[in-house]
């Protein structure tokens, strides 16, 4: 007899994601202990070596609940008994939870950073995300209602870097059945159902509805728009990566000038590319951000400066956009900033534009040229759930 109808889907999406990997490899999966991350990190245990391959296992302390560590150690000794090794039991900080984006952007961050070092250190090929259809709707939507373009409503990509995501075609009642027939311990994390989270509450408020009142089907019509929309953001990102290197002018500066003749498509993927290379969270990187660094390349009116999450700042100075990530400079004004430059950093969640929260302008009088002389300029690494 073989393996339930779930178990079988699940199996089904991790041998597809795994058929270009070389014999040997090694392959992790990342597991919190929920359905979706359990599920996949058995089937990979089942797959891998009918692969040829070798599967380990990474699961994350955040230390963010009570009795996070205990937790995380029994997700290992389950990873262990599913037959995966090597196996590793990550503690994490996640400093500043307040900061770029909130608790969740923050955890995120820090949960990638641990990936990354366990894969760097055991040479793995390809690390597994739990990823499944449903999160990549609650993606698109989340997308929506942030106004965060066309980059947010392609979703989640299947493959990027050493990072998979087999599950983005299996629903997460899948994946519970899956657990269930494998008589695996899941894990609920109490954050999922938190309605202080936006994610929580678009999976048990938002999504019931609109699966009520548009009918079944709703999580699939989502989940394929994105698949739709990724080619065409994939393509434009293609092409905004050329035009960044004509537009570079060292030291983490890119020409106005260039900037300015690009279709807009292309020239605000340049300019959130860039401020993220220069050290802004992806994640906390909005798309009112972004425009307002469209205004210092195509309004500009001799705005000072704006101020971008991540302690990033952008400064349109002798015909460049430059974008430094230097605390020192958050109190100095710039040669030649008038009296007033600077008012609305006196005010939380305020700037010259009248919006909250979309970064915070500084003011010099309209009209006045780019201003000159020197400004530090630090560009970081280009930044990265289960």
């Amino acid at each position: 007899m073989g393996p339930s109808p779930a178990v079988a889907d699940v199996r089904n999406a991790v041998r597809e994601s795994l058929r270009d990997l070389d014999p040997g490899a090694l392959v992790l999966a990342a597991c919190s202990g929920g359905a979706d991350s359990l599920s996949l990190a058995a089937a990979l245990a089942f797959v891998a070596p009918r692969q040829r391959l070798r599967a380990g296992g990474v699961t994350v302390d955040h230390g963010l609940q009570p009795g996070s560590a205990g937790r995380a150690r029994d997700v290992a000794a389950t990873l262990l008994r599913l037959g995966l090794d090597p196996v590793e039991c990550v503690p994490v900080s996640v400093p500043g939870a307040g900061q770029h984006g909130g608790p969740e952007a923050a955890a995120r961050t820090a949960r990638y950073d641990a990936l990354a070092a366990v894969a760097e250190r055991t040479g793995a090929a390809a690390v597994l995300l739990g990823h499944t259809l449903d999160d990549q709707a609650e993606t698109v939507l989340l997308g929506l209602a942030r106004g965060s373009g066309a980059r947010a409503l392609a979703g989640m990509a299947a493959r990027r870097g050493r990072y998979r995501r087999p599950l983005l075609t299996v629903r997460r009642r899948t994946t519970l059945a899956a657990c269930a027939a494998l008589d695996l311990p899941v894990w609920d994390d109490p954050h999922n159902t938190d309605p202080r989270f936006a994610r929580a509450r678009v999976r048990h408020e938002v999504m019931p509805v609109l699966e009520t009142t548009l009918g079944p089907g709703v999580a699939e019509a989502l989940a394929r728009t994105a698949g739709q929309l990724r080619a065409d953001a994939e393509y434009l990102d293609e092409l905004a990566e050329r035009e960044a290197e004509r537009a570079d002018g060292g030291r983490s500066a890119l020409l106005t000038e260039h900037l300015a003749a690009l279709p807009p498509a292309i020239r605000s993927r340049v300019l959130r590319a860039a401020a993220i290379a220069a050290g802004c969270p992806a994640g906390a990187l909005t798309a009112c951000h972004v425009e307002q660094l469209v205004a210092l390349v195509t309004g500009w009116r001799g705005q000072r400066w704006i101020d971008l999450p991540g302690g990033v700042r952008g400064l349109r100075r002798d015909g460049q956009l430059r974008l430094t990530r230097d605390i020192a400079l958050a109190g100095d004004d710039p040669a030649g900033s008038g009296p007033t430059a600077g008012v609305a950093d006196d005010v939380p969640g305020w700037d010259r534009e009248g919006g909250h929260g979309r970064g915070r302008h500084g003011n010099r009088p309209e009209g006045s040229a780019d201003q000159r002389g020197e400004t530090a300029s630090a560009g970081g690494g280009a930044g990265g759930a289960y």
